[in-house]
């Protein structure tokens, strides 16, 4: 009996020391408080302007919104902004985004608009110029085959790009990996760790184990990350622990069909995708035609992808 409670002592000990987040830095969470936040820009609901464009973005920042948005690079290393990590549903093109050159990806149209993908460097400027206040949540892709000295390119040019832009930010991942490399390149930037429900890895096809770890944030031992951003699913113990241990919670990402007032009590900061048509509406009347410009809506359903493989929608 001694043996077994030794042991489910232990096993607790060291799921407690993996779970547990990085030390709490309120000054570093104030300024991403009391906002909410245009997942990919304030884009409307027939992607006019389209979402990750940068009239979207300059939208969100005029209108006092903080924005999530999501970087990556291009085949010959060009950090650019862009949400899914394949072509198809926002452009006429196919294939990853990884595996195409700026110049081709560049004169791709969004959604069948006039706008393109635009680079990372053009988004903060953009921000800047319309609000330089603006919080930003940089959500850095990542792939299951991407090598660690891929990764840590990535994170360093993200970092780079950011040192220039005047407004608070902070970095995010669902690869614990890009998290780690994040607290050794940057430790004084605040940074969180993105998961989804065990069931939510499991419907798209990743195995039991990672399912688990993922879902269960047991590489916050990589990362030790200063907030968790999580879905609207029933928070796990594991997540449950972790705002017990004080760290700041994110919920991505709320739709029309949630309970949003729920979950902006429940959560520190809550995403939420501006695609309600009346706030949309109400935007376009006080910004004026030359802001908002409609075009007929070319995008075509997201396919569900593999958790590290842009299965999310963070």
């Amino acid at each position: 009996m001694k043996i077994l409670l030794c042991v489910i002592l232990l096993v607790a000990a060291l799921l407690l020391f993996v779970v547990w987040p990085g030390k709490r830095r309120d000054e570093l969470r104030l300024p991403f408080y009391g906002r909410n936040y245009a997942h990919r820009g304030l884009f409307g609901k027939d992607q006019c302007p389209p979402e990750n464009s940068l009239p979207a973005f300059a939208a969100a920042a005029q209108n006092g919104y903080g924005i999530e948005l999501d970087v990556q690079f291009t085949s010959d290393h060009r950090l650019v902004v862009f949400h899914d990590d394949t072509l198809d549903r926002m452009t006429p093109a196919k294939g990853f985004v990884h595996d195409m050159d700026w110049a081709h990806f560049s004169a791709l149209p969004l959604a069948g608009s006039e706008e393109h993908p635009p680079l990372f460097a053009d988004m903060l400027r953009t921000v800047a110029e319309a609000n330089p206040a603006t919080p930003l949540i940089v959500e850095i892709k990542s792939r299951s085959e991407y090598s660690q000295t891929y990764l840590e390119e990535l994170c360093r040019a993200t970092l780079a790009e950011l040192k220039t832009y005047p407004g608070p930010y902070c970095l995010e991942s669902f690869d614990p990996r890009v998290v780690g490399i994040v607290r050794r390149q940057a430790p004084e930037v605040l940074r969180g760790q993105l998961a989804d429900s065990y069931q939510s890895y499991r419907r798209i096809g990743v195995k039991a184990v990672p399912a688990f770890v993922f879902s269960h944030c047991l590489g916050n031992v990589l990362g030790r990350p200063d907030f968790i951003a999580w879905c609207p699913d029933e928070r796990n113990w594991a997540v449950r622990l972790c705002a017990a241990l004080g760290a700041m919670m994110v919920m991505w990402t709320a739709l029309p069909e949630h309970d949003t007032e729920k979950l902006e009590k429940d959560y520190s900061v809550t995403l939420r995708e501006r695609e309600f048509v009346e706030e949309y509406e109400a935007l376009l009347q006080a910004m004026g035609k030359d802001a908002v410009i409609r075009r007929e809506n070319k995008t075509k359903p997201r396919k569900k992808k593999a958790a590290l493989d842009d299965g999310k929608d963070g």
